[in-house]
């Protein structure tokens, strides 16, 4: 019996804990500083006081941080979805994939100057590019980024974290020898598994959005497990062959964001609980990595900090302002874009593949990623908001809306249609008598502010007023141009 007691002490432990880390997002409400960062420092300071909790091997938490990893991706796809990402894919790909080897490139040269030799420069700069979007939304709260911002800062950081894996990968890879024959290794490797993780990704997700819609489970419960399974599936199947299974879950969960498909609201709830748990597992295991002891030691506070103002103030900064230029953005929206690129679980996991790699400075390199990283969630992080408003980015609220108003039916309804009317679209400020919907389109019912709506022909929409049409589905689509944004 002692074992089974032993037990339910570490079970109680870590269910205290668990409680804990959930009800820290209150606290991050009220101090703008993401939930994230608590879970984060509150491991490191825990791991030094507690050594034992040390005991898990580099290794393990990798696997642990990567299973996290591949949640929130394909989670965050199925966010992002391929009819919001369609008009700004081609720039989601410019920012994702040039954004990182520029960003990588400026931080490789700043930590150069800093005394690492330019392999170890190489690597932390690679660590240091991806960005976290789960860390952004953190810290607004509960509240979503509307508009081409939204899109381009969400999108950005689901395709920047497997390119920042795929380089490093590269990197980790190449033997030593010549800088042409290093650099021919680290593009072969990064094509190869870009190349091989799109065509997984996209190819298992159609396949996998078709066997959701015609294969039935006889329980409720079953449909989310298997999207969750299919995740995972997505991801082997990437990685077995060599690509990025993380840019596979990822364009997986695109394909499948926008998918009709049975209990598909339970299916997000489930995703979005089991994300917010992965966010939580992430970065609680990866601050338990690491021996704030050793920080004075390896100068890591100083070189990190200094980095992390390289970072945050002038290289992300120069990058995007560079990229941007063709977007035609407005210059709120590329300030925003250049500051709201937080770091989070990623670089950590980078740098610990540095670590167990066992090379030169590798200790040094994963104790700097880790301050830019702390630095980058805390004191950037709490900044969010306020440069958000400063910026006049259009930010939505999504208040907790504990009731559902639904039906039940045994069959696909073909017709229905949830639409959201979007700030400037023709529909915002127009009676409802006055929208064109032609003779094939009826509003069924209308949400405001999370209240049901008496909607008759004079009630004027406004913007985020949810609504829900009953079409024919064999007849034009146009009547969606009316509630989007105007071109």
């Amino acid at each position: 019996m002692e074992g089974v007691e032993s037990s339910a002490w570490w079970i109680l432990a870590v269910a205290v804990a668990g409680i804990v880390a959930v009800m820290s997002n209150r606290l991050s409400e009220r101090t703008h500083i993401p939930a994230p960062a608590f879970f984060l420092v509150a491991a490191a300071v825990a791991s030094d006081v507690v050594p034992a909790l040390r005991q898990f091997s580099i290794t393990t938490v990798q696997n642990v941080v990567t299973v996290a990893l591949v949640l929130l991706l394909f989670h965050g796809g199925m966010e992002l979805g391929w009819r919001r990402l369609r008009p700004e894919a081609g720039p989601v790909a410019w920012i994702g994939i040039a954004g990182t080897f520029l960003t990588a490139a400026l931080v490789a040269l700043a930590a150069h100057l800093l005394g690492f030799d330019w392999r170890a420069a190489l690597l932390v700069g690679t660590a240091l590019a991806p960005t976290d979007p789960a860390v952004v939304f953190s810290v607004l709260g509960g509240k979503e980024i509307t508009g081409r911002a939204g899109v381009l800062l969400q999108g950005e950081s689901g395709a920047n974290d497997p390119v920042g894996i795929a380089l490093m990968a590269g990197l980790l890879g190449a033997a030593t020898g010549s800088v042409g024959a290093t650099a021919g290794r680290v593009a072969l490797v990064f094509a190869e598994q870009m190349l091989i993780g799109a065509a997984v990704g996209v190819g298992a997700g159609l396949a996998l959005k078709w066997f959701i819609r015609k294969v039935p489970l006889p329980s409720e419960g079953l449909y989310p497990l298997r999207m969750l399974a299919g995740a995972f599936a997505v991801y082997g199947a990437a990685t077995v062959a060599h690509g990025s299974g993380f840019l596979a879950a990822f364009l997986a969960g695109i394909v499948l964001g926008d998918a009709r498909a049975p209990y598909k609201r339970e299916i997000e709830r489930f995703h979005t609980a089991l994300g917010s748990l992965a966010e939580i597992v992430a970065f609680t295991m990866l601050g338990l990595t690491i021996t704030l002891g050793s920080f004075a030691a390896e100068g890591a506070w100083g070189d990190g900090l200094i980095l992390a103002v390289v970072l945050a103030f002038l290289a992300r900064p120069l990058v995007m302002a560079l990229l941007t230029v063709p977007l035609r953005l407005r210059l709120g929206e590329r300030i925003f874009l250049a500051f709201a690129g937080l770091k989070g679980a990623v670089p950590i996991l980078l740098g610990s593949f540095v670590l167990s790699a066992h090379l030169s400075h590798s200790q040094r390199v994963y104790d700097v990623v880790f301050v830019v990283v702390a630095f980058s969630v805390i004191a950037q992080g709490s900044l969010v908001p306020t440069v958000a408003r400063w910026c006049r980015i259009s930010i939505r609220s999504s208040e907790v809306e504990p009731w559902a108003l639904g039906v039940r039916l045994r069959d696909r309804p073909e017709g229905a249609q949830r639409v959201t009317v979007q700030p400037g679209s023709p529909a915002d400020g127009t009676a409802i008598a006055d929208l064109d919907l032609g003779e094939h389109v009826w509003i069924s019912f209308a949400v405001r502010d999370g209240h049901l709506l008496a909607a008759d022909g004079s009630t004027r929409l406004r913007s985020d007023d949810e609504l829900l049409l009953l079409t024919d589905p064999d007849a034009s689509d146009r009547w969606s141009r009316l509630f989007a944004n105007r071109p």
